[in-house]
């Protein structure tokens, strides 16, 4: 799919290649223990920042902290250049109210947590990064959804209305970040698509093992955009946004090019080198889902995302398109 005529084009490598541009820093990142934490760790690492990791357990050399109140984790916020919250219950879960409320419980409490944080220290960092999600857009096929223009998801009349919940949680997530009282710290609601890295257990390492065993076909009449991003440019753009001292607010972290569900896999299917996925229909990804513990919204949902701010900022994607992400992330686990 060509990129969208109101956005700028996005060719390859360039000068957003902000984090050679940058001094070091040092970095908390807060829920940084899965996928998406240990992909812009390891990547500013490399760059020479200092990453400092709150979690849980506090194992492997991270910090603990619960999620939810201040603790002797503060002192790590005081004086640091930024501050990450990737903190929230896996969505790859069935929605019962439980999971549901837990999903709401640890994205809201420990958005105030690190809000409070931030108040509460002498020197507090100049930019607070608060993960968001795409899935708090509309599910839609006419256009494409950007932070101006994009529709909030929640009342569509061609959509199950319990997909209502997700765009209710993600409303309350970013609520949060807004009422935090952090007037001296810029803020940003990092709505992310997928994030896709080689790294074992994540997105891509999951659709991989679906298309290796034969069922990386069509779901639901494949027509559902997906809005994904690759690992390597989601770390870049956060480095764009360090340096961009301009940009607060939302902002969309998705490939400018998102795809239909059967294109997207099609195209996968291509990089891997398998010549067939069995298709499944609505009802049969629905069934599929309890099996499996997770929800149907997560594949039948149509995320089309665009991330209209950062192209208009100035950011160039490395990996604009599906194949050329596929391309490269398929050689990587080959």
């Amino acid at each position: 799919m060509p990129t969208p005529a109101a956005l700028p084009d996005t060719p390859g490598p360039s000068a957003s290649d902000s984090a050679d541009r940058i001094r070091p820093l040092r970095i908390v990142i807060s829920g940084g223990t899965g996928q998406v934490g240990a992909v812009l760790a390891r990547h500013w690492r490399a760059a020479g920042h200092s990453v400092v990791v709150l979690s849980r357990s506090g194992a492997d050399g991270t910090v603990p902290w619960d999620g939810a109140t201040l603790g002797p984790w503060v002192s790590q916020i005081d004086g640091a250049d930024a501050v990450v919250n990737l903190a929230g219950r896996t969505v790859n879960c069935r929605y019962t109210a439980q999971n549901l409320h837990e999903m709401l419980a640890s994205r809201v409490d420990s958005t105030r947590a690190v809000g409070e944080a931030i108040g509460a220290v002498r020197n507090p960092p100049s930019l607070w990064l608060q993960m968001s999600t795409a899935t708090i857009y509309a599910h839609r096929f006419d256009a494409p959804n950007d932070e101006l223009t994009g529709q909030l998801g929640g009342q569509e009349p061609d959509a199950p209305a319990y997909w209502a919940r997700s765009v209710a949680i993600a409303r309350a997530w970013e609520a949060a970040l807004d009422a935090a009282d952090t007037p001296g710290t810029r803020r940003i609601a990092l709505r992310t698509a997928m994030v896709m890295s080689p790294d074992a257990g994540g997105v891509f390492d999951m659709l991989r093992r679906l298309c290796r065993a034969g069922l990386g076909g069509t779901i639901g009449g494949g027509r559902q955009y997906v809005s994904w991003i690759h690992g390597e440019d989601f770390c870049r753009a956060l480095d764009f946004l360090i340096e961009h001292t301009e940009l607060a607010g939302p902002v969309n972290l998705a490939a400018p090019n998102p795809v239909p569900q059967g294109e997207h896999m099609r195209t996968l299917r291509r990089a891997l080198g398998v010549p067939i996925g069995l298709p499944a229909t609505a009802g049969m990804a629905t069934l599929g889902a309890v099996f499996l513990r997770t929800d149907a919204e997560l594949v039948l949902k149509s995320r089309r995302v665009v991330p209209r701010r950062l192209l208009e900022a100035g950011f160039r994607f490395r990996y604009p398109t599906w194949g050329e992400a596929a391309t490269e992330l398929a050689a990587q686990r080959s």
